[in-house]
């Protein structure tokens, strides 16, 4: 029920933008904003690149809000405008570079107490050096369906790609996930 409310509170936030509502704008990016930085950051994997797609993300949320037609939720429309921008900008940018570990460890879930937001660090530092041995694809699929929790149907019309894709990605790196957590002592019950 609560993803219901919250589709249905983001919906009118879009409405509110689209007729120029600058408050409904920061109530949208504060709800969303984190949530698309560290989407992007998995992507990219540059803090930098990240925050700048942020940006740019909010910017077609701000100047488009009127051109969201309710066929999926509000957070699968800006996925999609994340992940568009994402691909675009590494198309442009073809740079290489690590993963950022300590930028990702800096965003913080502002629900968390202090001792629930360490051992997420801990569990997230060595789940985010498992998850960087993976395919980009892989990553990408892992990502937009356990971090971000869309449907396989969200994630492939995220991606723009068949939801059996989406189901052929999400098998194999289950397997080497669970291989490299095990080499690392953590069992996530995967086979």
């Amino acid at each position: 029920m609560e993803a219901q409310t919250t589709a249905a509170g983001d919906r009118e936030l879009l409405e509110a933008i689209a007729r120029g509502d600058r408050g409904a704008f920061q109530r949208l990016y504060a709800r969303h904003g984190v949530r698309i930085f560290r989407f992007t950051m998995r992507l990219v994997q540059n803090k930098a690149t990240a925050e700048e797609l942020v940006n740019e993300v909010f910017m077609e949320i701000w100047q488009h809000a009127g051109r969201y037609e309710g066929r999926s939720t509000p957070t699968t429309w800006m996925m999609s405008i994340a992940h568009n921008k994402a691909v675009s900008g590494l198309r442009k940018r073809r740079e290489a570079t690590g993963v950022d570990e300590t930028a990702m460890a800096e965003v913080a879930d502002l629900d968390d107490n202090p001792e629930v937001a360490s051992q997420k660090q801990d569990k997230g530092r060595v789940m985010r050096a498992c998850i960087a041995r993976l395919s980009p694809d892989h990553r990408e699929i892992l990502d937009l369906v356990y971090y971000q929790e869309l449907s396989v149907g969200e994630a492939a019309e995220v991606l723009g790609i068949p939801e059996n894709t989406v189901k052929t990605r999400m098998f194999s790196p289950h397997k080497k996930l669970a291989a490299l957590l095990l080499e690392r002592d953590i069992n996530i019950g995967w086979p």
